[in-house]
């Protein structure tokens, strides 16, 4: 792997034509910013097909709004990303995923991609975007009809009305189907009472709810001519044109939080709120004008899913954003460990930069190469997210393999997140608890991206139930021993195919299935089927256990009893997929030297995660003892390798180093002692 031989600093340019030579377009779009010709190449390579929207966005986005003082007071914190939220939609940062009819692109898989690009700035921007763009106007866009669309939609994408997404309450947060809000519809004034019965029904951490929305999408149960239909969604104005609650509407500010301080977070309660029938957002289940509840699917448990299902969207864009947080702590950690020195040795020059030491590299450069499988992972569902929803006919089944892959990958990428900026923090000393270094901030920031848009723990459930059941088991319709029932004989079947959508995934395993054990510990085929064959052990022992735990005790019981298990076949699926991802990614990447780099990449991360599972591995007689020794040391010698490329590495993460707003890494005689 070459070092960071030639920089570019380019002249700005007004040309938005991409070259069709590998990192030419990024080289000349970007500004000022100084990058490494590899970096710039990885860059190309990891793009995906929005690539060129990251390379327009890192190019015309400027820095002022990427980066907040971390010494703003909350107020002023809120009206700086009121202002640097504005800025973003005057660069087109937000309504790709609206209808065309309305002047958006119908590109929802780019929206995730704009949620992700203003991930790189700072976070309460991208959670302010996204619950007025992503959640209160992808509820408008996904569950009303033609009359929404005209009328609601308009001032939502001009922000001419802020928007808010009122689902949690303070007695249910995860339990969407138990909400206590009430939406009784009265045929004679043909509207909608919207009513807080309880104390417990309040919404709360609502974005945008504190001060700036005038206007929310409410979940609540709906109730039509004495008869109860489940969880629907009803527009409820909220604040005259002065700012004041409407009649009928409390609102409450949640108060300091523990990071997104430029978000309003507060709290709603109704009394008895009147709004028109039509408010009601009801794509899949309405009123008609004789006051009769209507609608094509059958079933209220059935209904619910499908209505949360349009809403996979806002998990894609969460881990996308979690995924940029742990590439902006890297960066930054990554930048100071190659300028901080510290102690001397033979051999050195002076100190020892921090990159230097194994240790060091060990904290860093195997979280990298994690972080580039993601980013290949979080490319493949945003264009199936794409592909899916351009397509003619909806396929359910496909339908809901995204779903289990959202909620899967919302949760891998939240736990990495905060578990690779603590990391980076600790990594920079003293320095990295500095707010103006940026660490802590960050780390405070998407510190929530674990538990909103579904907590990490409920995800990864809901993503070993999809494993074991077919598809009607989205809807309930199985009792626990049905699903068990269905498991047993299907999971064999699921995983043959899963295997055979990606045939290249089938070749390397069966080539590796031909060498000796001393031949296969950096060979692909043998990360592969390790992966596999962990997936498909912990999913039928999990059956297995389901079905015996069935004959004995009630359905919760059973599955209660098993969570770890049900936990550890969510992770080990999510590792195969995404492991899988970057196998493809590195497939169609055509720039050999690019392509050499993401393949040593691909084994530190895949050997990482077999050393960091290895009890596992052992007990199951899946490795030896020799053999998990030998990935140890196997790791350390990748670490070493990747190190001289290391700010290629960083740069090929995507982040500008202007974005990163760390004081260190722009005072090198104030941060790092002894290095001009």
């Amino acid at each position: 792997m070459t070092t960071q031989s030639q920089t570019h600093v380019p002249e700005p340019s007004t040309d938005i034509e991409m070259p069709a030579a590998a990192g030419e377009a990024a080289t000349q779009l970007r500004g000022q910013e100084a990058i490494g010709d590899l970096g710039d190449r990885l860059r190309h390579a990891t793009g995906g097909r929005y690539g060129q929207v990251r390379d327009l966005a890192r190019a015309a986005l400027p820095d002022e709004t990427m980066v907040r003082d971390p010494e703003l007071t909350v107020p002023e914190a809120r009206e700086w990303t009121r202002n640097a939220l504005r800025t973003l939609v005057e660069h087109g940062a937000a309504g790709s995923g609206f209808p065309i009819a309305q002047g958006g692109l119908d590109d929802v898989g780019r929206s995730c991609v704009d949620f992700e690009l203003t991930s790189h700035g700072d976070l309460s921007v991208t959670v302010k975007s996204g619950v007025h763009f992503g959640l209160f106007g992808g509820a408008v866009t996904s569950l009303g009809n033609q009359w929404h669309h005209e009328h609601i939609l308009p001032p939502i994408m001009s922000m001419d009305q802020i928007g808010c997404y009122a689902m949690t309450e303070f007695g249910h947060g995860s339990d969407v189907a138990s909400l206590e809000t009430t939406l009784t519809y009265d045929g004679e004034t043909d509207e909608l009472i919207v009513h807080s019965p309880t104390p417990s029904s309040a919404k709360t951490y609502i974005g945008a709810a504190a001060e700036d929305a005038r206007i929310a999408a409410v979940y609540g149960q709906l109730e039509v001519g004495g008869q109860a239909h489940g969880v629907h969604v009803v527009l409820v104005p909220l604040r005259d044109p002065d700012g004041q609650a409407l009649p009928g509407v409390t609102l409450g500010d949640n108060g300091l939080k523990g990071g997104l301080d430029g978000v309003d977070n507060g709290t709603i309660s109704f009394e008895q709120v009147r709004v028109p029938r039509r408010m009601l957002l009801d794509r899949y289940g309405g009123i008609d004008d004789e006051g009769r509840y209507v609608s094509e699917i059958d079933g209220d448990n059935k209904r619910f899913f499908t209505m949360l299902g349009t809403l996979v969207r806002g998990r894609i864009c969460v881990a996308a954003g979690a995924a940029v947080s742990s590439r902006k702590a890297l960066s930054i950690a990554t930048r100071y460990a190659l300028r901080r020195r510290q102690f001397s040795a033979p051999g050195h020059d002076g100190a020892v930069p921090l990159l230097d030491y194994l240790a060091h590299q060990r904290k860093l450069i195997p979280a990298i190469a994690t972080s580039y499988a993601h980013m290949f992972a979080l490319n493949e569902i945003m264009e199936r997210l794409q592909d899916l929803h351009e397509a003619p006919e909806k396929d359910q089944v496909a339908q809901r393999e995204l779903e289990t892959r959202a909620a899967g990958l919302k949760a891998l990428t939240t736990r990495f997140a905060n578990d690779t900026i603590q990391v980076c923090r600790e990594a920079c000393g003293g320095a990295g608890y500095m707010a103006e270094n940026g660490l802590t901030v960050l780390r405070a920031d998407a510190d929530v991206f674990a538990t909103f848009e579904g907590d990490n723990t409920v995800l990864l459930q809901l993503v070993a139930k999809g494993l074991l059941s077919d598809y009607q088991e989205m809807w309930g319709d199985l009792d626990m021993r049905g699903m068990v029932q269905f498991a047993a004989r299907s999971i064999g079947g699921q995983f043959v195919e899963a295997t055979a959508a990606r045939p290249f995934v089938s070749r390397l395993i069966a080539a590796a299935a031909r060498r000796s054990e001393s031949e296969t510990l950096l060979d692909r085929g043998w990360h592969l089927s390790m992966f596999a064959d962990r997936e498909r052990h912990v999913l039928e022992t999990l059956a297995n256990r389901l079905r015996k735990g069935a004959k004995e005790a009630d359905s919760f019981t059973t599955f209660n009893a098993a969570q770890d298990h049900v936990l550890l076949a969510a992770r080990t699926h999510m590792d195969r997929v995404v492991l899988e991802a970057f196998v493809a990614g590195i497939e169609a990447c055509e720039d050999e030297e690019v392509r050499e780099v993401l393949e040593r990449l691909a084994t530190l991360h895949a050997l990482s995660s077999i050393e960091a599972d290895s009890g596992w591995f052992q007990s199951h007689n899946r490795m030896s003892a020799t053999r998990a020794k030998a990935v140890t040391a196997a790791i350390n010698r990748l670490c070493g390798e990747l190190r001289p490329g290391a700010l290629d590495l960083v740069e090929g993460l995507g982040v500008p180093e202007a974005w990163l707003n760390s004081a260190m890494l722009t005072a090198p005689q104030r941060w790092t002692p002894g290095v001009a």
